[in-house]
């Protein structure tokens, strides 16, 4: 949100206080949203690390994580963001070419070029970051482009996320990602990833495939059994079920009446979560990589399978591509990892 726009000092105090007493655990993580965050400037943050440090009576590690276009980071900012540990997810969408599509300043100009000098800073700075591109129709043809710059540039962290924008019941905006087409991109990447690059560059949604060569649970809530673990806490101290359902018939409650704890563990909010596993329809349940999957975000179910059953993913042919594809790799890995002394 605009400067004018942030949350108030007095709610602030009040969730991260309630934030430290309800995460259990030695690491907390603060995931701080909303428009371009940087637009809150940088005595917004100075507040936060302030009251943090405050009611951090356990002497807890805090690790704070936000999102930019990059078009406001400078030395500056980067010296703040790299004292005080925060990680950050620059959106860059690969070549100049496909980034400038859609990516420009509000005065309309082309803006890869600030961004790519906002990535040099956060490398300088030694800032923890990942690198988000947002897969739509316009890129998706273009994988091995769009892996290539970021390899050549020693990209570490790269998160593909694919462009779902729903117009009506079931139908999604032109610029959305076709479903076939984005398996196709990601099983392109994979490919050139696993021959080269395993163990260099981190691909969020392979690491989230590979967890189950080894038993791990996800720790993407998309591709988690049960969701409900990222809720979305507004300005005005509103909490809802999950940050892609900021609507009334998902507000829980408010952190001025009701605890944190009491919230995340309220019979509502607990009922959202077991819902995606409890709404998956029976072709998901029969699926040969549920595992990889467990039928992705709920927000992008409002088609129907092949049978006819409604509350399918709109994602589900190029996720089961790409699933299907990786499989054969994460057996081999489990065999290998399962015949490994300790």
């Amino acid at each position: 949100h605009p400067a004018g726009q942030v949350m108030k000092a007095d709610i602030l105090g009040i969730y991260i206080k309630q934030h430290l007493d309800a995460w259990e655990g030695d690491n907390v993580m603060f995931s701080w949203h909303g428009g371009e965050l940087l637009l809150a400037g940088l005595d917004f943050y100075r507040k936060v690390i302030g009251l943090q440090k405050e009611y951090n009576r356990e002497g807890k590690r805090i690790i704070n994580a936000i999102q930019t276009n990059g078009m406001l980071l400078d030395n500056e900012w980067c010296s703040f963001l790299s004292e005080n540990g925060f990680i950050v997810g620059l959106s860059i969408d690969g070549t100049a070419e496909l980034h400038n599509m859609h990516r420009k300043s509000a005065a309309g100009i082309a803006s890869h070029n600030p961004v790519l000098k906002a990535w040099d800073l956060l490398k300088l700075y030694n800032i923890s970051h990942e690198l988000l591109f947002v897969v739509s129709n316009t890129n998706v043809a273009f994988p091995l482009d769009v892996y290539n710059f970021f390899r050549e540039r020693a990209a570490e962290y790269i998160t593909f996320l694919p462009l779902v924008e729903r117009e009506g019941d079931n139908e999604v905006s032109p610029g959305s990602v076709d479903p076939l087409k984005f398996g196709q991109f990601l099983v392109s990447i994979f490919d050139a990833w696993k021959a080269e690059d395993i163990g260099r560059i981190k691909i969020q949604v392979f690491e989230e495939a590979l967890r189950t060569a080894f038993g791990q649970e996800h720790t993407l809530c998309i591709f988690r059994k049960e969701c409900g673990g990222v809720p979305l806490l507004e300005k005005n101290g509103n909490f809802y079920t999950c940050d892609h359902y900021a609507d009334n018939e998902n507000l829980v409650g408010n952190i001025r009446e009701s605890s944190l704890t009491t919230l995340l563990l309220s019979r509502k909010q607990t009922d959202f979560g077991r819902h995606k596993e409890t709404s998956l329809p029976l072709y998901c349940r029969q699926c040969e990589v549920i595992d990889m999957c467990n039928g992705e975000c709920p927000r992008n179910r409002f088609v129907n399978t092949p049978d006819g059953e409604p509350l399918h993913n709109y994602l589900c042919p190029g996720y089961m591509m790409l699933f299907n594809h990786i499989r054969p790799f994460a057996d081999m890995v489990a065999t290998a990892w399962k015949s490994t002394p300790v």
